[in-house]
């Protein structure tokens, strides 16, 4: 079946921080002495302007801003950005635009410069709004930070903001679990972003993990909790982690989910691509550090890998994002952003049916409650292994 090129994303990768926090495993650097934004926004855009071949003709239905701490670039290279890339390529009406904020460097007139620069959407990193849980996470803000940082975007305009949440945070009860939820809704964010601490390989928590995380039991009890809490308060769940206002679910996550296109520009950025003229999709990735970043950005050099996805493993990257999905996917959708058959997932659908994982109806795929508490048995049941070399 022919592949339809889904709508197209812009993600944007900042890579520093000020400070790395002991459980991120993103690509994030701390920021010693003047950070090089100049430098940095005349690499993105020789780095756009490589891989722009790739998306003639093209519209961006939303960009992302993501990190390390995007905040930390100030407004007028957000802006400098945001017009090279807007003169390259083509912005939908009303595209989503979103910065990632580390409420620790939230300062006056920044975020009314971020508006003026085209951001219509902030993600603020909160992860609790206990002081104690922030100490523990090495968190550089408070809870007095925090609130103030949003209130400080409230005022200069913006009312579409996501608030990450984390639970199962060492040290934490479920009525602490319970009480950030609360100091957040009083903050009416139109997103929640709300996700159990987990310990990431090659960080310092895996290494040394620390002391009073809630066991397995404890975490299930604050997931059903919260999810509660946030349904009473009008948060509507679409995604395992994301919970929303009608109408104002992430745009630029939800193309991820339900695997669209999207350009990785940045250290260290991923991108994932259709390409119409061979029929093929494709994965790219950028080198990591920022000192050599810099120094390959617009050529070949930058590229730290391309990986042709084959057919055999579409399946399941598609299925690794779109069972996220609270509504599934529809089987025509699989068809058309894998360019395989429905057919060819039948028997791995009806394992899942018979497990009480899934199930179908009027041609769309939807986890059942118990298929999102085993979200990855199910994805795992489209995985093909590679045939060993004897």
């Amino acid at each position: 079946m022919p592949l339809t090129p889904p709508p197209l994303s812009l993600y944007v990768h900042i890579p520093w921080c000020v400070r790395k926090c002991p459980y991120c495993d993103f690509n994030s650097h701390e920021g010693r002495g003047a950070l090089p934004f100049a430098a940095y926004v005349d690499a993105l855009l020789a780095d756009l302007d490589f891989d722009l071949p790739l998306v003639w003709g093209r519209t961006v239905q939303s960009v992302f801003f993501g990190g390390g701490t995007p905040s930390l670039m100030p407004p007028e290279f957000i802006d400098r950005f945001l017009q090279g890339a807007s003169s390259r390529l083509r912005f939908a009406p009303g595209c989503e635009i979103t910065l990632e904020t580390n409420p620790g460097t939230a300062e006056h007139g920044r975020f009314e410069g971020y508006r003026n620069a085209g951001v219509n959407r902030l993600s603020f990193g909160i992860q609790s709004f206990d002081d104690g849980c922030l100490q523990r996470l090495g968190r550089i803000h408070d809870s007095r930070e925090a609130e103030a940082a949003v209130k400080l975007a409230q005022d200069a305009g913006f009312d579409n903001f996501n608030l990450d949440l984390m639970y199962a945070l060492p040290g934490q009860d479920l009525a602490m679990a319970e009480h950030d939820l609360q100091r957040a809704f009083a903050l009416q964010p139109t997103h929640v972003s709300h996700y159990q601490l987990t310990l990431e390989p090659n960080t310092v928590f895996a290494a040394r993990p620390p002391a009073g995380i809630p066991d397995d039991d404890a975490g299930w009890d604050m997931q059903e909790h919260c999810q509660a809490l946030l349904a009473d308060a009008g948060y509507v769940q679409y995604e395992v982690s994301a919970y929303t206002r009608p109408g104002r679910q992430c745009a630029h996550n939800l193309n991820y989910w339900k695997y669209g296109d999207y350009l990785g520009i940045g250290a260290g950025a991923h991108g994932k691509l259709t390409l119409g003229h061979d029929e093929s999709i494709l994965r790219r990735w950028k080198h990591k550090h920022p000192t050599r970043y810099l120094a390959e950005a617009g050529n070949e050099a930058v590229v730290g890998g391309d990986e042709r996805i084959t057919p055999e493993r579409r399946p399941f990257e598609f299925m690794l994002n779109a069972l996220r999905l609270v509504d599934g996917f529809e089987l025509a959708t699989f068809e058309a952003r894998t360019g395989l058959s429905a057919t060819m997932i039948e028997p791995q659908l009806r394992i899942a049916i018979d497990r009480g994982w899934l199930v179908i109806d009027a041609g769309r795929v939807r986890p059942t409650d118990l298929g999102r508490r085993f979200t990855n048995d199910v994805v795992a049941l489209f995985l093909v292994e590679p045939a060993s070399k004897t």
